[in-house]
């Protein structure tokens, strides 16, 4: 049995003269949290409006819950909950009236899925408090809960966590860790924050270009990141001529904040650290440790050279 809640096949979108995606073959599991990657431009949004139904390939097909002609598209749309481009809020509405409405135009039956959505969420004491007062993170959570109405088995989160204070981006993360473990909802999260993408998915999807560049799991992507030493001396330009010197490699990196990232030497720290004293430097911090998320993602897509 196919347990794909999602697969594209080839699709492509081209605007005028450009071209927004490029013959994209994905596919998402059911149960898993895919972290879509990519830069401003690079594709995401277009292909998640094709999927939502708000935009149409140019060429290719996508199948959602292994349906895939035009009418059974428009049934199987139904099982997903979506944010795109910011949650559709009545500003001048509470929580409450604010689901109401939404429930009245997707024609969900019913009014006690209100309450259980608004719990669900947190956001069940706001009582009379209209939205335009409510928090940017209460706002995220009320888009999530118009989200949540009608028991969605797949969520499309298009940047999500866009512009939220570091207590808000928590909140968001955990609420969505328990929509898929407790509830077994599917989904797709687009964000550029890739430190927040890397605490929260199963899966990842690369896009570039418009170009899928990779699609890995989490443990691939652990297995893959590559391991450096990472150093902190008083004097990291010194540091460099030594390391290229003594060790005739280029293998390394001076990071931005001056600390620097050794890929070759990692099974010889003790060479490397004794080096780097004989020659006078001051050692603030020497320790191994392996690429994150952003950091595989930007070589990935050729922003970084070693040395």
């Amino acid at each position: 049995m196919n347990d794909n809640v999602l697969k594209i096949n080839h699709v492509s979108k081209k605007y005028q003269d450009k071209m927004a995606l490029n013959k994209v073959n994905l596919s998402i599991k059911k149960g898993s949290i895919y972290g879509f990657i990519g830069q401003n431009g690079a594709g995401k949004s277009t292909l998640i409006r094709i999927v939502c139904g708000l935009a149409k390939p140019t060429a290719g097909t996508i199948e959602l819950f292994e349906k895939s002609n035009e009418r059974e598209l428009i049934e199987a749309r139904k099982r997903i909950g979506t944010i795109i481009e910011g949650p559709a809020l009545y500003p001048h509405m509470t929580a409450v009236e604010n689901l109401e409405a939404h429930r009245l135009l997707k024609g969900i039956p019913g009014k006690e899925c209100i309450e259980r959505t608004l719990t669900l969420v947190g956001l069940e004491d706001t009582g009379k408090k209209k939205a335009k007062n409510f928090s940017l993170g209460m706002k995220q959570r009320l888009g999530l809960a118009i989200a949540l109405l009608g028991d969605p088995e797949f969520l499309i989160l298009d940047e999500p966590i866009n512009g939220l204070d570091p207590m808000g981006v928590v909140e968001i993360r955990e609420l969505l860790k328990k929509l898929n473990r407790e509830y077994g909802i599917t989904i797709l999260i687009s964000s550029h924050i890739l430190s927040e993408l890397h605490l929260l998915a199963t899966h990842y999807g690369i896009i570039h270009d418009g170009q899928l560049l990779e699609q890995l799991s989490a443990k691939e992507l652990n297995d893959k990141s590559q391991q450096y030493l990472h150093i902190k001396v008083d004097n990291p330009d010194k540091a460099a001529t030594v390391i290229e010197r003594k060790f005739a490699t280029r293998e390394f990196e001076v990071m931005p904040d001056g600390s620097i990232r050794l890929f070759a030497g990692i099974d010889e720290p003790g060479k490397v650290s004794a080096s780097l004293t004989n020659e006078g430097l001051v050692i603030e911090q020497f320790m191994p440790m392996g690429e994150d998320l952003e950091s595989y993602f930007t070589k990935r897509i050729g922003g970084v050279q070693h040395g």
